[in-house]
């Protein structure tokens, strides 16, 4: 059969299509493996998110997740995998039952660590789940003592229990407070009972006689039966052991009853809305907290910056004691090189760690060593700062904060409106420094344009400026100032000087000490 010459035409093309592929030519590079998945590691967050503790409990989630944001911004890694902080938000109502259903649920899911609860009468119940599950459980906030002493390995918190706010608030009350007579009211919750029984065993062993003792629950907002009782044996104090939605009202209807007597309360009535709510009828009121207040601390200050940028908000109470729960387990991550329960469990007895609320370290029982005390009075619309108890040592304290005064002492006002200043440590950021100032960009040793550091100012003592100003008038004309100066500079590379950190790696000349030292004594003019 004969072909058209075209189609004989395209079979060739085609036969010699076939031909061509049909040789050796290279195999295409293999495609790069995909990088492996990020490592999840879930932080599970319990707090009161309804309910008249609502504002507390969101103040606990937002501390928490400005501390996820900081750990994710770490850009950590595991085992050559990027991790990824996730925070597992549950609202536990503050109530022991449905504290229990939302510790079922985080164990359901596998959260690596739960951050929480806010409150005692939770965090107790759910830490039984969290141990057998092998569960760390790091509260930011749950004071009483029980929840650290059922024996579980698995239990920790970043502030001081009630038994030692309890005898600090009993002792303030008779020693600095000269009360002779006391009333004691508690809301029947485990922390305010807890702490209402420690504060009764301490004020009775400093002299104070408790006149009378009542009842209500952390719902109620009508005490005025209560409070009518307690007029009549005038007594000098009122102790609360509860929280602020019922101390508010507490102090409006002893102000409408005509209760001479002052409110003395834990932290849990250490609140912005107390004083919002209780208004005019807050004047004068005392509270605790544990920890040191934010203004004495170098970076306290900033973090209540960071905190409003964040969320819009002012702190109400414990945000700073959540960023810090967050962030231990963070530095136990990073130790154990692994985000298993069961490896972060075994490095948090260990932790060392420079927070935003003090230097934290667990004693045998899972509870903050060294935690310290401070009471606050209401004054002008604010909680303002009285007095520090305790603490962690001298060392770890700005040179240029006030040494602890005396009850007699004025009250130090406070930066933030309305707000008691928490604990807060580490250095401020090299940015805020004298450096900023004019003229201290060159000097005679060149550094500080580098570093900022606080030595490479002592050639020209003009140009750390007013930096020091707050520091020559604490010391000036003060015994052995000068002594205690220098030992503070030469603690270590960590050390601060005022406002004016000090990088670690400053070497800092003896000379260099006394320069400084003596300029602050002359008056720093």
């Amino acid at each position: 059969m004969n072909f058209p010459a075209k189609s004989s035409t395209l079979a060739i093309v085609a036969a010699l299509t076939v031909m061509a592929c049909g040789k050796d030519e290279p195999p295409p590079a293999p495609a790069a493996p995909p990088p492996p998945p990020p490592l999840v590691i879930k932080l599970g967050h319990a707090a009161p998110l309804t309910g008249p503790q609502s504002h507390i409990g969101k103040d606990n989630e937002n501390g928490a997740q400005l501390a996820v944001d900081d750990a994710n911004a770490m850009k950590l890694k595991i085992a050559g995998r990027d991790v990824k902080f996730e925070l597992m938000k549950e609202d536990d109502q503050a109530d022991p039952k449905q504290g229990t259903l939302v510790g079922q649920k985080f164990v359901d899911a596998k959260v690596n660590v739960v951050i929480g609860h806010l409150n005692s009468g939770t965090s107790i119940p759910a830490s039984k789940l969290y141990s057998d599950a092998g569960i760390p459980q790091v509260s930011p906030s749950a004071t009483n003592p029980d929840y650290t002493k059922q024996g579980f390995k698995t239990t920790f918190r970043v502030m001081a229990n009630d038994e030692q706010q309890g005898k600090v608030l009993g002792e303030y009350a008779g020693k600095n407070l000269k009360a002779k007579t006391v009333a004691i009211v508690d809301d029947k919750s485990q922390y305010g009972e807890g702490l209402a029984k420690e504060f009764r065993k301490a004020a009775e062993a400093s002299g104070v006689k408790v006149v009378a003792e009542e009842h209500t629950d952390d719902k109620a907002v009508d005490f005025k039966a209560i409070l009518t009782k307690i007029k009549g044996k005038k007594p000098d104090l009122v102790f609360f052991g509860g929280m602020d939605p019922q101390a508010a009202p507490m102090a409006r209807q002893m102000k409408e009853l005509g209760v001479k007597s002052k409110l003395l309360m834990g932290d849990g009535g250490c609140t912005t809305d107390f004083v919002k709510n209780a208004a005019e009828a807050a004047e004068g009121h005392y509270c605790s907290l544990p920890g040191v207040p934010l203004d004495k601390m170098a970076g306290g200050p900033k973090f209540v910056e960071r905190y409003k940028a964040r969320f819009n908000t002012d702190i109400q109470l414990y945000a700073p004691y959540a960023y810090d729960a967050v962030m231990v387990v963070v530095d136990a991550i990073k130790r154990a090189n692994s985000g298993e329960s069961a490896k972060i469990l075994a490095e948090l007895p260990k932790t060392n760690y420079q927070g935003v609320t003090t230097i934290i370290n667990f004693d045998e029982k899972g509870d903050l060593k060294d935690g310290a005390i401070s009471m606050y009075v209401a004054k002008d619309g604010k909680w303002q700062a009285l007095d520090t108890i305790g603490g962690a040592p001298a060392a770890t304290v700005p040179v240029s904060a006030a040494p602890a005064t005396s009850a007699a002492a004025p009250a130090v006002p406070l930066p933030t409106a309305g707000m008691p200043m928490h604990g807060m440590g580490g250095m401020k950021g090299m940015g805020d420094t004298a450096a900023a100032q004019p003229g201290t960009a060159t000097n005679g040793l060149g550094l500080a344009k580098q570093s900022n550091c606080m030595s490479c100012h002592t050639v020209d003592k003009k140009m750390v400026g007013p930096a020091f100003q707050s520091v020559a008038e604490k010391y000036k004309g003060q015994k052995d100032a000068a002594k205690m100066l220098v030992a503070k500079v030469k603690a270590g590379g960590s050390g601060v000087w005022g406002p004016v950190p000090m990088p670690p790696n400053t070497n800092v000349g003896e000379k260099d000490i006394e320069t400084l030292v003596a300029w602050i004594l002359a008056g720093a003019k």
